[in-house]
Parts: C-alpha cells; structure tokens; sequence
C-alpha cells in the first residue's frame, strides 16, 4: 500500500472565493505525476492520520500538477478546514496515486454534465476530457451566486456555449430545471452529477421520475449524511477473530477498531468505498452512496463505516 503513496509539493494556492482554496500540487524533484482519467480523485493524507479525498479538476493530460478545489466546510469533520490552515505554498504532504471510481463512458455518444457547488470539480476535468476527444457534451454549473463559483473565469472562456450557469440568486429563468434538461437530451446521453447531498438526491429522484435509464446515470457523492439509529447486533469479524456488539450510534469500524482490529476508513460516510468489506454471513442494512443498486442486492459486501445489519449478527472477511 505504501508504493501507493507519494510526496508532493504546493506549489500554487488561490482563493477562488472566500470559501474555496484550488490548490496545486506537483512533485517534489519536479518530475511527472502519476497520469490520472477525468473522475479520478486522490486521497489526501494529513499529519494526524485524517485522510479525505479530493477530485482532480486539471486537464487528464497534465502530468506536472494535480489541482484541487478544497470548500472549507463548517459541517465538516475537520478535513476541509485541516487542508485550508495547512496546505500552504511549499508545505509538503503525502497522497495516494490516483484512483478513479466515476469515470467517463467512453461509448456515451452525448455526456450531460451536472455539477453543484464544489461538485464542479471533477466535471471540469471531464469536460476537458471530453473536449479534448472531440466528444459532444454540454456543463452545467449550480451555485448559489456567481461571487460563490470557482472556477468560473476559466469555464466561460474554455467550454463556451457547452457551459450553461445557474445562480440561485439570479433570474428564475436561469435556475437548473432538470426535467426540461433531461428532455432535451439527444438519445443515449449519459448523466454525470456531483455536489452536494440535497442536490444528488434531488437529480437523481428526477431521473428516476422520468425513466431516465439506471446504466446511464453517474454519480460521486463528496458527503453523505451518516445514519447510525437502529437495534444492536453482532459482528464476526473472520480474519482478526474477533467478535462485536455494535450498538445503536456506532458504526461496525468503529465498534472494530474498539476491540484492536486495523480497519481500513477514509470518508466515514459511505462515499469513497474504502472500508468496503465482504460478506460470508447475515444480510447488510446498506447505507452508503457507494455500493450500486445490484451490489446492495448482492448483500455480499458491506460499508463498515456506515452500515448496519437486518439480521442479528454479520460474519465478515476482516
């Protein structure tokens, strides 16, 4: 695991906004980076052992840098706000290669590219992808004011008319009505959408409402609200033989890592798929952004960091 992590540098930081820091990392002897796919996300690794992911918003082609846009988050955990007091420029810190868990469907004929708030930032990257290829695509970008938007500058004069904006505080005109963009689509188009909860949620209940095929819909959740409520039960946990009872409000890492078992977590919400575990007996309550719909039905793997159990004891390969 450790060949998967490098050093790098910040060799730029701007403040987009009051709230956004877009930060650029690069090695630190100066030479290439690990090439990354639109959709691709690393994972930040900070000093008190906090890991968070951030999407990569550059060009896929660049190999000299990869740029984050970090929202400093008052209901966070303490991850944004950790990345904004001390990724400064010069400061060195270690992340993971790139991964990529939502990427581009290279047989879509027509990508729709949804993003809300901070959510833009894997769409920019996909949207030079997809420019780049000659692909057809159209973006759009949700925010609450053109004063709250990063990037902004460089998507106006970068995508052109592909770009379409959306302010909540401008005209209703401009607001993001889904249905009437989804019913405009050419056939086959395929839906990415990122950003906050609400707006997840809200795109893809749309979608679903207007028999939007499921094949065709993307998503990256960056949060997700965690719910612990539930009755008691035992976990088995195979490989380190040991035995919990979790209990309401904790989760099944949490109640592991009590009795002295190495659980592997990032997110602790269900949305980057790090702590996903297999299943040998019991049946899973899902309740992560993670697992697709055929996986939940599978009840063969399991977010331990978030989900529960509907059976009276889980047995799982940890």
């Amino acid at each position: 695991m450790q060949d998967d992590i490098i050093t790098l540098r910040v060799v730029r930081r701007d403040a987009h906004t009051n709230e956004i820091a877009v930060i650029d990392l690069a090695a630190v002897d100066g030479g290439e980076l690990p090439a990354f796919e639109a959709g691709s996300h690393i994972d930040i690794h900070l000093d008190d052992g906090m890991i968070r992911q951030y999407s990569l918003s550059n060009p896929p082609g660049e190999r000299h840098r990869y740029r984050l846009g970090v929202l400093l988050d008052p209901a966070s955990r303490g991850g944004s706000q950790a990345v904004h007091e001390r990724l400064h420029e010069g400061t060195e810190v270690k992340v993971s290669v790139p991964r990529n868990l939502f990427p581009l469907d290279e047989s879509a004929p027509h990508s729709l590219l949804l993003g809300g708030g901070i959510g833009i930032t894997p769409m920019i990257a996909m949207a030079y992808a997809l420019q780049a290829e000659g692909r057809s695509f159209e973006l759009h970008y949700c925010c609450r004011s053109r004063e709250k938007a990063a990037f902004i500058d460089e998507l106006e004069s970068t995508f052109g008319d592909a770009l379409v904006l959306h302010f909540d505080d401008g005209e209703p005109s401009q607001h993001l009505h889904i249905e009437t963009v989804l019913a405009a689509q050419p056939a086959d188009t395929h839906l990415y959408v990122c950003g906050p909860t609400g707006f997840m949620d809200w795109v893809i209940g749309v979608t679903q409402k207007v028999d939007w095929p499921k094949p065709r819909v993307h998503s990256e959740y960056f949060t997700a609200e965690v719910d612990t409520s539930g009755a008691a039960f035992e976990v088995e946990a195979v490989a380190s033989g040991v035995t919990v009872q979790v209990e309401e409000g904790m989760s099944i890492a949490q109640a592991l890592k009590a009795a002295g078992v190495k659980v592997n977590v990032s997110c602790e919400e269900g949305v980057c798929g790090t702590c996903i575990s297999e299943v040998l007996e019991g049946v899973p309550d899902h309740r992560d952004h993670f697992l697709s719909d055929e996986e939940k039905e599978d009840n063969d793997q399991i977010a331990v960091c978030c989900s529960r159990a509907k059976t009276p004891r889980l047995v799982i390969d940890i």
